[in-house]
């Protein structure tokens, strides 16, 4: 499901509430000039997804910075047959800087973000932004810095996906999963989990059941109930293939 965004943005948001999450999570804010915050506080609009819509993506144009206030979003990139590979989740209070690949030379591939939950965000113009990067030395290196974070975390899935097997895999997800929410049910569908660990439906369905035969997980309707946390740490502590 897609939509051009920079139709969709709405300024529903009182200029009070703007200016809390800017100075919340832009964390050079108190290094900017008033002119600077001004320019910022124009030119950042508020956005509205429902769960399943697309935020960003390769046909679209340069969006900008994205300031998730709520719901959750992924990033992914497809394969030449059409496999999605999640490479990270954010929730609320963190920030996207993929979204505006356009300000960050260095970014050469093709990434897609969608809303995993009814979503609110914060969208800080592309162009501003940019221009902002050029005056001030503290945005530049808040944008970079973020970016480094992220792509530490695309290494991660890369590094999960190329050197471990499924079973190893799967099982630092759903361990990841509990430690999260704090719930050992997860609601999670077997699509969903394929996605987040870049397989096949049918690949983590057969594995999701060997776990079952093990007793180590329990499955219902689009819900994975982690039963033993121990087994699943011992595959997860296996050796990575070779």
């Amino acid at each position: 499901m897609e939509r051009n965004v920079l139709k969709e943005m709405h300024r529903g948001k009182t200029l009070e509430e703007k200016l809390f999450y800017l100075k919340k999570y832009l964390t050079f804010w108190d290094m900017l000039t008033v002119q600077q915050r001004e320019l910022l506080i124009r030119n950042t609009a508020a956005a509205s997804y429902s769960k399943g819509e697309t935020i960003y993506s390769a046909e679209h144009e340069c969006v900008g910075i994205l300031i998730l206030q709520h719901g959750e979003i992924r990033t992914y990139i497809l394969s030449e047959e059409g496999r999605e590979v999640t490479l990270f989740r954010l929730g609320a209070g963190e920030i996207c800087v993929l979204s505006a690949s356009c300000i960050l030379k260095s970014i050469t591939f093709d990434v897609h973000i969608e809303a995993e939950q009814d979503s609110e965000i914060l969208v800080l113009n592309s162009a501003v932004f940019s221009r902002l990067m050029e005056d001030n030395i503290h945005a530049e290196l808040f944008a970079l810095r973020l970016a480094a974070e992220k792509f530490s975390e695309v290494m991660w899935a890369m590094e999960q996906i190329l050197f471990l097997n499924l079973d190893a895999r799967l099982a630092i997800f759903l361990l990841d999963e509990t430690a999260k929410t704090g719930e050992n049910t997860l609601q999670l569908t077997h699509e969903q989990i394929a996605r987040y660990i870049g397989s096949a439906r049918e690949v983590v369905t057969r594995m999701l059941q060997y776990f079952v035969d093990e007793g180590a997980v329990a499955l219902t309707r689009g819900r994975v109930t982690v039963l033993d946390k121990k087994y699943l740490q011992a595959i997860a502590a296996q050796p990575a293939k070779q």
